[in-house]
């Protein structure tokens, strides 16, 4: 945990991106550990070699555009490349190199499979990193090096991305529809997200990209108290599969008043975090196209659907006995736990002028000034 921690640090602080890749390709040894060993199924070793294998796949067209980048500039860093100019051919081609080598850490359909299997499998901890912070690796260079550098070719390709973002978000949807591993659901949903959040990034406009942001962040954490809730169902009844559970809330009152205000985060209800990071992407894509609007809407609603199927067969209905003779509510551990979990998630979806104000100036100034 703390080697992963020690990577993504370096990752989020470097200014030179052969460092930055050195530590995206380092990341991948804990993650490769900590779902190989410290798994809880018989899939772990396939699951740690999925990651790796597809990590390793696209950090080759990563490397290959860091070293065309070099080889034409002479220097490796971000301040350097935002004041650069590129013949519109090699902007292109850095473009679809860069998107495709950090595409993984979205991920984007079809790279996509290995973050479900992943998540099934990594301990609830490993989990709550991959979905909080990893998964932003992507975004975050996103953000860096195309939307900022190669702006003016993003215009150009707008549509593909879309195309793509698009197929990320139902996809994944209809895939959650059919599961029944709970943490593969909540993965599923993990993955609609953050290419919902990628249509906000690649719009052009700030609000959207500002949008894209507070859903990123907003995703951190509600995902990460979902998996953290599944984790301690995990703890006591050693099983994630849907069928052995039921009538919750008369066994764990406190544990089902928590997931129920994430599963409302989840899909984005009024007065939570991730309504409004929705709410900014809609305002700033609106302008940009529509078409692209009513299709999120539509994904968005699948959202709606899995998240409530998930919570009525955990929490309503009638209790299992047959498979739940032991229970109990939450630890004291397990209440400071989620408690902060719950607390940002309506905090923020009250109050989002707090992350506003914070992230508002920086956002404005690499949008109208670089």
């Amino acid at each position: 945990m703390l080697l992963a921690m020690f990577c993504l640090l370096n990752i989020f602080l470097t200014i030179d991106f052969f460092i930055l890749f050195f530590f995206f390709e380092l990341i991948v040894v804990p993650l490769f550990l900590l779902v190989g060993i410290w798994g809880s199924r018989d899939r772990k070793i396939y699951a740690s070699y999925l990651l790796f294998i597809y990590t390793l796949l696209g950090s080759i067209f990563a490397l290959f555009a860091f070293i065309f980048l070099y080889s034409n500039k002479g220097i490796s860093n971000y301040i350097f490349l935002l004041n650069s100019v590129f013949f519109e051919e090699y902007q292109i081609f850095l473009f679809l190199l860069l998107f495709l080598g950090f595409a993984v850490k979205v991920p984007i359909v079809p790279i996509h499979v290995w973050l479900p299997e992943a998540h099934v499998e990594a301990p609830t901890a490993g989990s709550v990193i991959l979905a909080g912070i990893v998964l932003k690796l992507g975004f975050y260079v996103y953000l860096r090096l195309l939307v900022f550098t190669f702006n003016s070719i993003l215009y150009c390709l707008m549509s593909l991305i879309f195309v793509i973002s698009l197929l990320g978000l139902y996809l994944p949807s209809f895939s959650a529809l059919a599961q029944i591993d709970i943490k593969k659901i909540i993965a599923y949903s993990s993955i609609s997200h953050m290419n919902f959040s990628l249509i906000g990034l690649f719009c052009g406009n700030f609000i959207a990209i500002f949008g894209s942001f507070f859903m990123m962040f907003g995703h951190a954490i509600v995902s990460s108290a979902l998996f953290s809730s599944i984790g301690i169902l995990y703890d006591r009844y050693k099983t994630r599969l849907i069928f052995y559970y039921g009538g919750l809330v008369l066994l764990m009152p406190f544990w089902a008043v928590f997931f129920f205000v994430f599963i409302l985060g989840n899909f984005g209800l009024p007065g939570t975090v991730n309504f409004v990071g929705e709410f900014t992407i809609f305002l700033g894509s609106f302008s940009v196209n529509n078409l692209v609007i009513f299709f999120c809407l539509f994904g968005l609603f699948l959202t709606l659907v899995y998240s409530l199927f998930l919570y009525i067969k955990l929490v309503n209905g009638i209790i299992k006995v047959e498979f739940i003779r032991f229970f109990s509510d939450l630890t004291r551990r397990e209440f400071f736990i989620l408690f902060p979990l719950f607390f940002f998630t309506i905090f923020f979806g009250l109050f989002p002028n707090v992350l506003f104000d914070y992230s508002f100036s920086s956002i404005y100034y690499w949008f109208f000034f670089n």
